[in-house]
This record gives structure tokens, sequence and C-alpha cells, in this order.
């Protein structure tokens, strides 16, 4: 219910929200599709370059293990390449140690290099330039004996008994080159790392090739993973390198030290990744020649953490976009929407009568074409209007005339200019300028123009004073002044004459002495300016806003002001609404009433007419 409250509100008749909408969803779905597949993308990338460097580190391992087979395989050829050192390591293999040590004394070696031709002292110097190396065994088949070099302790010699121990047995069976040390031997020499792994090669008569021994070397496997931890390269997961029945020669994690490799069938998979005891990345390289594997493992969650770094940016790139993207262009929209909504509220009010206002929109865009377009639409109607209003006004002024036309205005003339003359003839000649101010003006008043000078205008108005003036003698005075070019300007019947007429009723005080009223016609800034100042009473705040208040209501809604009204519609009609009158006033400092309306204009019109 909620939703669709909202909906109805804010969504359901807004155009522009609904834009909005549609384009956050497009843009939305659209950043966070291409976000999608760029992380893909460059998380496959990273997946393939940290699986790379595995490779990579797996070689490494690969061609140090190498280096320790051949390592042994060179010294067993290097005791061949000597045929003293050869025919001594056959005669130790074949004879007790007491027998050896005999044998040398008797070559009489004394004064020469004892160590090129001792096999005992030729295993001991390469052990010492080895630090990998921890153990050396070298086993006679012959005599089941075994001889141990111990890098941490003295080298010894071991009788094997077959009835007591396996170690002959596990001597003469053939196995792969590199393996984990036996457990009887581990038990035989004291020999308890974990971390070991063993190569070996047998040794053969020089003669008659036949087996004599076997040469068995113990490696420290804990350097395998030293060497990587050398690498520039942190590598992510662990390499093992297993001997194919899944015994750990080396393991970087020291996870699997010392007991089988429990996923030796997961290993064997084609697959990309298994499934070990998490899923997991698998890379495998073997070497054939001694029969080790060397596996690598990257558990998929430890090469997420690798492109973490990746997807936060990712993230926070696609926000950062996904918010320029919707909020850059709704504002746009929202700016476009919020000058719409002025149309729209413009298109009201003028719907509700206003037809004076205006939308101000100086942008030379569509809605800007529009607003243009909507001025000079009203700019067009309003003159019509005014086309018809005038017309209409003309036409009750002929109306008027044609009233006033039953009346024989030369019965009224001749009439009142008896009344004159008899009342000069009696000494009262007051009377007589009253009735000829008077008789002149009701002569302007019944003409049937619809239009006037400044001039006559001013004269009217002279006339009107004068009755007056007579009337109350020394206690009111008037003044007119008007420039010589602008007696002949045209201009609307009885202009004026209410204003004046409007002080006469309500600012001229009978009880004063001093009352006075000025009217000066100036030109202003291309402007006729008529101005008409009294002494009198003056106007409270509250009427005079009341009174401009008036002057711009409807006739319908307001009866009081109607002469100033009257003045004030007409000059506005025709000429527009900047014109017209102004009031000014404050109590006991008089009034200034202020018309004002366009020379050309008055131009235009007397041409016109």
């Amino acid at each position: 219910m909620r939703l669709r409250k909202i909906y109805n509100n804010y969504i359901r008749n807004n155009l522009f929200v609904k834009v909005i909408l549609v384009f956050a969803v497009i843009v939305n779905l659209t950043i966070i599709t291409l976000s999608y597949f760029l992380f893909t993308l460059m998380s496959a990338s990273v997946v393939n370059g940290e699986l790379n460097n595995q490779k990579q580190a797996m070689e490494r391992v690969n061609r140090y293990m190498e280096q320790k087979y051949d390592w042994v395989q060179n010294t067993v050829q290097d005791i061949y390449r000597n045929s003293a050192l050869a025919s001594n390591a056959s005669y130790f293999l074949r004879h007790s140690y007491g027998d050896y040590a005999q044998y040398l004394l008797d070559q009489n070696y004394a004064g020469g290099n004892e160590s090129a031709v001792d096999i005992l002292s030729f295993l001991s110097d390469r052990m010492e330039a080895d630090a990998d190396i921890q153990n050396i065994l070298l086993y006679s088949a012959d005599m089941r004996q075994l001889y141990a070099f111990n890098r941490n302790g003295p080298r010894r010699l071991y009788t094997t008994n077959p009835i007591r121990s396996y170690i002959p047995e596990i001597m003469a069976a053939e196995g792969p080159v590199a393996a984990t040390p036996n457990l009887w031997i581990r038990r035989l020499i004291g020999q308890w790392n974990p971390q070991l792994y063993s190569m070996r090669s047998q040794v053969n008569d020089r003669n008659s090739l036949k087996n004599v021994g076997q040469l068995l070397v113990y490696f420290d496997a804990g350097m395998v993973s030293r060497s990587l931890d050398r690498s520039r390269t942190p590598l992510k997961g662990e390499i093992v390198v297993l001997t194919p029945d899944g015994q750990v020669l080396s393991d970087s994690a020291n996870r699997y030290y010392g007991k089988p490799f429990p996923y030796m069938r997961q290993i064997g998979s084609l697959k990309d990744t298994v499934v070990l005891d998490e899923p997991a990345y698998i890379n495998t390289l073997a070497q054939s020649k001694a029969g080790f594997t060397v596996v690598g493992i990257t558990p998929k969650r430890v090469m997420a953490e690798a492109y973490t770094g990746l997807k936060r940016t990712i993230i926070l790139i696609s926000t950062a976009c996904i918010i320029v993207a919707v909020i850059v262009p709704s504002a746009v929209i929202f700016s476009i929407a919020r000058r719409t909504n002025r149309i729209v509220h413009f298109m009201r009010k003028v719907e509700g009568g206003d037809l004076s206002a205006r939308l101000q929109d100086a942008r030379e865009d569509e809605l800007g074409q529009i607003s243009q377009s909507f001025n000079d639409m009203l700019d067009e109607l309003g003159r019509h209007i005014d086309r018809e209003y005038k017309a209409e006004l003309r036409l009750k002024q002929t109306e008027l005339a044609a009233l006033q036309a039953r009346v024989n205005p030369h019965f009224l003339y001749n009439t009142l200019e008896v009344i004159r003359m008899r009342a000069v003839s009696q000494g009262a000649t007051d009377v007589g300028e009253m009735i000829y101010s008077l008789a002149a003006l009701f002569r302007g008043s019944v003409d049937a123009k619809a239009e006037s000078t400044l001039g006559e205008e001013l004269e009217m108005c002279r006339l009107y004073l004068e009755l007056f003036r007579i009337r109350y003698k020394d206690k009111f005075t008037y003044a007119i002044s008007c420039g010589r070019e602008l007696v002949p300007a045209p201009v609307s019947k009885l202009l004026l004459q209410p204003i004046v007429e409007n002080y006469i009723v309500h600012g001229l005080d009978s009880r004063r002495r001093d009352n006075r009223l000025t009217i000066a016609a100036a030109r202003e800034d291309g402007l006729i300016v008529v101005r008409v100042r009294d002494n009198g009473k003056g106007i409270e705040p509250e009427r005079l806003a009341g009174i401009m208040r008036r002057l711009k209501a409807p006739e319908a809604e307001e009866s009081q002001s109607f002469g100033l009204r009257s003045v004030h519609e007409r000059i506005g009609l025709t000429y527009g609404p900047g014109y017209g009158l102004h009031l000014e006033s404050a109590p006991g400092s008089g009034t200034s009433v202020t018309v004002s309306w366009p020379a050309a204009e008055y131009g235009k019109e007397a041409g016109d007419v």
C-alpha cells in the first residue's frame, strides 16, 4: 500500500522521474554487467599469473632436485673416472674395514694425496662441499655393512644382519632413485629428522661391472622451501615433491612430512581444479630420471585473496561510475523538469486570467523557444484584446454621443448666455464669470470627439477650477503649466478632469485660506508626465494603500474611486499595464498624482485617428 502511494504521488504522473528511473536501471545494469565481465577477465588473469608464478617456482624446485640427483650420479662417475679411487672403492665394498685399512697401508701412499684415492676421505670431502647433505651412506652388498657419514656426528660403520634387520633386503630391492629415508635405516643411524629425502645410486665394480654396493645420500628437504623463500615473487599455495607411491620428499607448507600424501588419486586427475581438503588449483611437473613429481597446490580461497583488492577496486570504481552516471544526468533532467514545470505553472496562471505574466528563459534550446513563442502568443493575444476593447469602448462612446445629441446643445448655450448677460447687467460679475465657465465646460463635455489635445484637456481643467476659484474667492488658487510643444499632443477625452474633481471633493478645505492646486505637464525620457499637486489634507497610509488596490480592482468588485480607476484603466488599456496613475500622499502634506504615458504612442495614435 505504501509503495503504491509513493508511485501515485511521485512517479505515476511525473514523466521526468520515470525517465530518471529507467535511465538509472539501464546504467546500473550496464555498469554492473561490464564490471562483472571485467572482474571475471581480470581475476582470471590474476589466477593465470599466480599459476604461472607457481609453475616457475615448481621449475626451480625441479631444477634444484635434479641438481641433487646429478650430484649423486656425478659423484659415482667421479669415482669411476679415477682408477685408483674406483679400485679402492671396490675393495672397500668387498672386504672388512680392517682389511681396507691394511690395504691402504700396503699400497704405500705415504707422501701422496691420500684423499684422492681413499673412498671414505673422498665422500667426506664431497659432503663438506654441499651444506644440504645431512648423511652419506655407503652400503656393501657383499659384506652387508653400512658406512655412515653424519654432518653433526662421527662417521660409523654398521654391520647389518639379515636375520635381525630388513636393511639388506631394502638395499637389494629396486626402487625410485628419489625416496624418503627408510625407517630401518633411520633407526640404525639414529637420524630422525622428518624433513629429509634421499637420492641413491648403485656402485659397480669397474672391471666386472658387478654391483658391489649402493651410495645413498640424505638431503635436507627444508633447503627446498628456503630456496623458494628467496624468490622475489611471493608464492601462493604450496609446492610438494612426491614419489610415485605418495611419499613426501619436500613440502613447502610442512604439513605432510612423515606420512603418505593423502590426495594421490586427485593428483592424477586431468582437471585444473580438484577437491582436496578444500577446492584447489593443481599443477604437476614429473621428473623421469629421478622418479619424483613436483606438485603445486593453491586453494581457491588463497587464490581469491590475490584478487580481493582488485575486487574492491572494481566495486569502488563501478560505484563511482554509477553515482556520476546517475547524478549528473539526473541533475540535467531535474533542471529541464524545473523549466518545464515553470512553463506548466505559467500556463495555469495564464489560464486563470493573468495575461500580463511572461516567461523569463533566455536559453535558445527547445524549452527556451517554447517560452519565447508563448510570450509572443500572449503579446499578440494582448494586442488583440486591446483592439477589441478599444472597439467596444468607441462603440459605447458613440452611443453616448448619440444620446447626448438628443439634447439641443444650442438651446442650453443660448439659455446660459441670457442668464450670464442678466447677471452682468445686474452687477453680479462673478456670477457671470461662473456661468461663462460653466457654459464653456459644458460645450467641451458634450463635444462628440473621442479624443482631444493636451491643451484642450488643460483648458477644461482650468474652466472647472475657475468655477471653484470664483466660488471660494480668496480661499483657493490654482496654477497650470505646460510646454508649448506638448499643447497639441493628443490625449483621451476627460483624462485629467476626474483627478481635479477628486481634489475638489476630497482635498479642498473650505476653512483654510491657502488652498492651492498646481498642474504641470512635461516631457521626460520619452514620456508625457502630468503632475497634479495640492496642499490639502493628505491621505492616511492605510487609505492610500486601499486606493492603490482599488485602482487595479475590477469595476464589479469595487464601486469607490471610480474616476481615478477609470483614468488608470483607460491609460493601461491604451498603452499597456506599465502606465497609468501613481499617488503619493502623507497626512497634512497634501497629495501628488502623477499621470504618465508614452509620447511616441500618442503621436502614432494621432496619426491613426
